[in-house]
Parts: structure tokens; C-alpha cells; sequence
């Protein structure tokens, strides 16, 4: 993080100038090691913030303008506060959601210079458009004191991409992205937001993504399908239980007793849910009891339950996933995100890392014929205020 710091540093010098008032932030991509398509059925989900982030560094203006600039792309964007509207250009919409977002709730920006860049890896599943939204409103909010708490900006956060970038997301990332704390991962409850620790500290141990390279061209219209499916589900099981809000306040064996009632692939979504909300229950109980190896199972029955179950994984995903099992010193494999491509997470040990990432790069290239990206992480704390350094 220092190199990228430090090049994010010169750059703001070049662009903006010596300025004594300035705030730098980290702001980092993030894992979810298990929980997935669960957010939108109130369930749980258990992700972590990890070692790859963005640096931002932002100074005041007077005048009313912000000005932007995005080193990894050597971009530069300028707009007028008081009258902020969507752009083709596409990537300031996630810093201009944020300034929009923060101008309903009554705070004003006077205008600011922004100059950041990183190393989380665009389109590689973890999450870099929540670690522009949070960084950049946790550093307004640190420059002008507008004292807003820390699950204010994580909402603020996703309202800036479902209202101004125009894209349906959860909460996960950005709360993540804002709590995530040193090793450790948090378990978060989708409905009422309230959220626990659980220790991460085999430093022996490494998480690793590896991407299908593959476009994820089915992804937005199969999440909204599963949605459907679900909600489907869940309006049935109401018949017999009218306290029922959502897939959370089911049990398989109340599934199981209505089956009969839903059509089969309706009943084999439904059943997923059910089964990986208690998945994730069960991998907090092994991290508490640093049993990582069972921790592990609980990834593989996840992809599992992914793959022929929910059916949102792919023919690439399931080879790495299969190729990852049979490497040495791999305790847990599964694919990770919306699926139909993105990428897979891995539980590796460290002394097994440089083999695996050779033989899984080596493996995908003997399948596909292209080269995939092997990211290795580590969890790290979540968005953070670094000290300055005097030029």
C-alpha cells in the first residue's frame, strides 16, 4: 500500500499542488468467504476487507467545483457542485452520487480536489466501485466535519450507486468496506443490519481469487430470475405461516413440509437459501473454534449448493474449483459473487501459495487457451484516515 500511497501522493502534487489542508484515505476491495445469494433473502453473509484498497487524497475548494482525477486511468473530471448530473463518461458518477447523496442530507460541500488510484483489480469480484463511494464520503466527511457516523456513510454509500450510478446493490460491500476490521471477518445480518466479528488469524493462510476471465453476460438477468424464484417461495410458505417476511424465517424441515406445494425448481432454490444461511452459521462456529479445515467444507458444500442447486455457476468456475481441490494445502474453494464467470475465493495455505497460483494459471491456460489473474489477499482493516506526510 505504500508504493500505490506514495504514487497517489505525487500525483495530487502534480495535479492539485502543495496543499497543507488534505485528508489521505485507504479504502479497501473486499472477499465474501461465504453467503452468497443471501443478501436478498435477509440472510446472513460473512465477508472481510482485504489488503488491496484505494488511496484517495482530497483537498477543499472554495468555489463551488469538484475536480477529479483517477491516476489508474490518467483521467480527469470537473463539474459544478450546485448542479451535478450524471455523465457518459462513467466512472466520476460514483463520486458524484456520493456528493449528491450527501447534499440531500443537508451537508454542503463548498468543492474539493480528488486525486486517487489503487491496486484492487477492476472487475475481479471485490468490490472497487464501493471502495471509491465509501473512501471518497469517509474523506468529506473527515476534511469538512460533517460528522456523520459510520453506518450513515455506509448507506450513504450504496444510495450513491442505487440512485446516481443507477446499479441495484445490496449493502454488503459498502458495510463492509467501512467496518472491516484487522483479522477478522464479520458476519452480517441483511435485515436488521447488526453485525459480529469473528476471529481470522492464521496468518499462515491466504486468500486467493482466481478469474474466469469469462463475461458475466447472464449474471444481471439470473439474479433477477433467482429473485423472482424466491419471493415466489416465499409468498407460498405464507400460505401456511403468515409471520413468514422471507427465506430467513425458514428451516428446511418447515421446507420440507410444503414441498409438495411449490413447483421443484422453486423448492431447489428456496432449499439453497435455507442451506447456505446455515452454512454461514456454521462457519462462524468453526472460526471461534479456529477449526479452518471444517471452515473449509463449508466452501466446498457452498459452491455445491451453487452449482446444482441455485445453478448460477459456470462450466470455468466449476473447473477451478475442482483443479483447486486437488492442489495441496487448499482447504477451501467456491465461486464467489452474482456467478455465470467473475471469480472463485480460495482458503490456501501460505507455504502452498506460489504452486498454487502457478498450477492454477497453468491449469485454466491448458483448458481455455488464455492466461486468468491469480489475486493473492489478506484481510486487512477497512476504510481508514492515514497520517499525513509532510512533502
Amino acid at each position: 500500500m505504500k508504493d500505490c500511497r506514495t504514487i497517489i501522493e505525487s500525483a495530487f502534487l502534480e495535479k492539485v499542488g502543495k496543499r497543507p489542508e488534505r485528508v489521505v484515505v485507504r479504502s479497501p476491495g473486499r472477499v465474501n468467504l461465504i453467503g452468497e445469494h443471501t443478501d436478498y433473502n435477509e440472510g446472513f453473509v460473512l465477508p472481510a476487507s482485504v489488503d488491496k484498497a484505494m488511496v484517495f487524497v482530497v483537498s477543499p475548494r472554495a468555489d463551488g467545483i469538484c475536480h477529479f482525477y483517477a491516476a489508474d486511468l490518467k483521467d480527469e473530471f470537473s463539474a459544478a457542485i450546485a448542479s451535478i448530473e450524471r455523465t457518459q463518461k462513467g466512472w466520476p458518477n460514483y463520486l458524484l452520487g456520493v456528493i449528491e447523496e450527501m447534499k440531500k442530507m443537508g451537508f454542503n460541500v463548498p468543492g474539493c480536489d480528488v486525486v486517487f488510484g489503487g491496486d484492487i483489480p477492476i472487475g475481479a469480484g471485490m468490490s472497487s466501485s464501493a471502495a471509491v463511494e465509501c473512501g471518497f464520503a469517509f474523506a468529506l466527511n473527515q476534511l469538512f466535519d460533517f460528522e456523520i457516523s459510520r453506518i450513515d456513510l455506509v448507506k450513504l454509500g450504496q444510495r450513491s450507486e442505487n440512485n446516481f450510478v443507477g446499479v441495484n446493490c445490496g449493502i454488503m460491500d459498502q458495510f463492509v468496506n467501512i467496518f472491516g476490521e484487522d483479522q477478522k471477518v464479520l458476519k452480517i445480518d441483511c435485515r436488521s443490519l447488526a453485525y459480529e466479528y469473528f476471529p481470522f488469524e492464521r496468518e499462515d493462510l491466504a486468500i486467493v481469487l482466481c478469474e474466469t476471465e469469462a463475461k458475466r453476460s447472464l449474471a444481471s438477468s439470473e439474479y433477477n430470475v433467482r429473485r423472482q424464484q424466491c419471493e415466489t417461495g416465499v409468498r407460498i410458505l405464507q400460505k401456511n405461516r403468515p409471520d413468514i417476511r422471507s427465506l430467513r424465517d425458514v428451516n428446511l424441515e418447515f421446507l420440507n413440509e410444503h414441498r409438495k406445494q411449490m413447483e421443484p425448481i422453486i423448492l431447489q432454490r428456496c432449499a439453497y437459501v435455507v442451506e447456505e444461511n446455515e452454512r454461514v452459521l456454521r462457519a462462524c462456529e468453526d472460526l471461534h473454534r479456529n477449526d479452518f479445515r471444517s471452515f473449509g467444507e463449508q466452501m466446498h458444500r457452498s459452491h455445491s449448493g451453487l452449482r446444482d442447486g441455485y445453478q448460477v455457476s459456470s462450466p470455468d468456475l466449476d473447473f477451478l474449483v475442482e483443479s483447486a481441490s486437488s492442489i495441496s494445502g487448499v482447504l477451501g474453494a467456491r465461486m464467489m459473487g452474482a456467478g455465470f464467470g467473475g471469480c472463485t475465493i480460495n482458503l490456501v495455505e501460505q507455504k502452498s501459495v506460489d504452486t498454487f497460483v502457478e498450477e492454477m494459471k497453468e491449469h485454466y491456460r491448458q483448458r481455455t487457451g488464455k492466461a486468468n489473474n491469480v489475486y493473492v489477499t489478506h484481510i486487512q482493516s477497512g476504510t481508514r484516515l492515514l497520517p499525513l506526510i509532510e512533502n
